[in-house]
């Protein structure tokens, strides 16, 4: 029998590297794929911080090649920039531009590392029966209904399955996460045992853009300042563009002369006002959530209690339930209320450690 072909993401990191290593151990034939998405045009500064998209992207690019060749396999660059910028960088400043916080790594993992990444490598001719990535996380099969599921990390502090709620049943049919079942000190500990030792010890890259912010991504852009005003409607200061300010900020608004202690309570992009009032115009009981992706269930139909949700990457596990409103949006409604809830980023639901699914936030209650 032919040996089944995974194909493995690799980023140059010491998670997809260990992926393709172990998959490797277990038979299969394993080759390794990485995307190239940074547009030089794009012109950002030379830095020394990691990110995702940047001009370090070459280095990135040969540390891939280099763990392949260390595995013994092959290895494949998959030209994704124009579809990166138009999916990911676009869309991220446009939301911004909007008033609202999107969450960057969601939009790239659905549309490009689990989209167009597995499209353009069939184009080229490169044949796989399974996509693998070095995401922390889990995947199952409810064999009564036939869905595929996401399940926490055994590492909770790796876990990343906030990131994977977009992924649709016919994406996780195909996809393997080898090191969902390793703690990430295990896997650097047997990194090292095998000789990959200087992939273990690498710094990792977490952020979006190589830079010390966004602001390098709207230099192009027609960024104009505007009114802050307080919650009655009354100017008390300019800002300087609404992509510079995210709900619940308070450093930065330069109003020394307010007398009371202020944080972004709204950001109005039509009126291209920043809205500041006292700490307890933060909290909220509920939200919105539109643009759904249900991964455990095929809808919801019924209202769900008892469950968890999280509204930011590296944020605390909230107790819930979810009401439908119709087949685009739903309620959600916290047992406690919450504070700075973002338009724009992405809430996802739990029911323990499986992924129920999620949502985009559209605004709060």
């Amino acid at each position: 029998m032919n040996k089944k072909i995974v194909a493995v993401g690799m980023s140059g990191g010491i998670d997809s590297t260990m992926s393709a290593y172990l998959l490797k151990q277990q038979g299969y034939e394993v080759i390794g794929v990485t995307m190239s998405i940074y547009d030089k045009t794009a012109n950002l500064p030379e830095t020394e911080k990691s990110g995702c998209y940047g001009p370090n992207e070459e280095r990135e690019i040969e540390e891939a090649k280099k763990a392949c060749q260390k595995i013994d396999i092959k290895h494949y660059i998959i030209d994704l920039k124009k579809q990166y910028k138009e999916n990911v960088v676009d869309y991220f400043c446009n939301s911004y531009l909007d008033g609202s916080t999107p969450n960057p790594c969601i939009a790239c993992n659905s549309k490009i590392k689990f989209g167009y990444l597995l499209e353009e490598s069939k184009k080229s001719g490169i044949k796989f029966d399974y996509f693998a990535t070095g995401h922390y996380v889990r995947i199952d099969k409810n064999e009564k209904t036939g869905r595929y599921f996401i399940k926490k990390s055994i590492d909770p502090k790796k876990d990343q399955s906030y990131f994977l709620y977009k992924l649709t049943q016919g994406q996780l049919s195909n996809l393997i996460f080898p090191i969902g079942e390793y703690l990430k000190t295990d896997l650097k500990k047997l990194a090292t045992e095998i000789g990959f030792k200087e992939y273990a010890e690498k710094d990792e890259s977490q952020d979006f853009v190589e830079a010390e912010d966004y602001a390098v991504l709207f230099k192009d852009k027609k960024i104009k300042k505007g009114d802050i005003i307080n919650i009655n409607g009354v100017v008390i200061g300019e800002h300087d563009g609404i992509v510079n300010y995210t709900i619940g900020q308070r450093k930065g608004l330069d109003l020394g002369g307010a007398g009371e202690i202020f944080y972004v309570i709204k950001i109005d992009a039509e009126s291209n006002t920043i809205v500041v009032g006292p700490k307890e115009y933060l909290y909220s009981s509920g939200l919105i959530a539109v643009d759904l992706n249900f991964i455990s269930i095929e809808s919801l139909d019924n209202e769900m209690d008892n469950i968890q949700a999280k509204m930011r990457a590296h944020g605390n596990f909230i107790d819930c339930k979810i009401i439908p409103i119709n087949k685009t949006s739903i309620k959600v409604m916290f047992k406690e209320k919450q504070m700075s809830i973002q338009p724009g980023q992405s809430i996802v639901f739990y029911d323990n450690d499986i992924v129920i699914g999620g949502g985009i936030i559209a605004n709060k209650l």
